[in-house]
């Protein structure tokens, strides 16, 4: 299944059911933030690791750089942009 899939719907999910938002988002304090989160997804059975999350994240920050400035890279990359994790929190933050 495709990362962004999974993300839908943990999501919507955490759009649904307040407890698991905060589940989901409690995953910031934990050492090891993006395994727990990882963690938390497969419990819910969706098969999802560190490096695809990672890999994800990068690849879209990479199109988006792509789309926007004739492919060829002109800017340098502001930090987090390619985090989607961080990403992610900062929309259930805001739900």
């Amino acid at each position: 299944m495709e990362v962004e899939t999974v993300m839908a719907a943990l999501r919507k999910k955490a759009k649904e059911d307040e407890v698991f938002r905060q589940r989901l988002l409690d995953t910031r304090k934990e050492k090891n933030p993006l395994g727990v989160f990882c963690e938390i997804a497969r419990s819910e059975g969706y098969e999802l690791y560190e490096m695809d999350i990672l890999t994800y994240g990068e690849e879209f920050y990479a199109a988006i750089k792509r789309s926007t400035n004739g492919g060829g890279e002109n800017s340098p990359k502001l930090e987090g942009q390619d985090d989607y994790y961080d990403m992610f929190m900062a929309e259930l933050a805001v739900m």
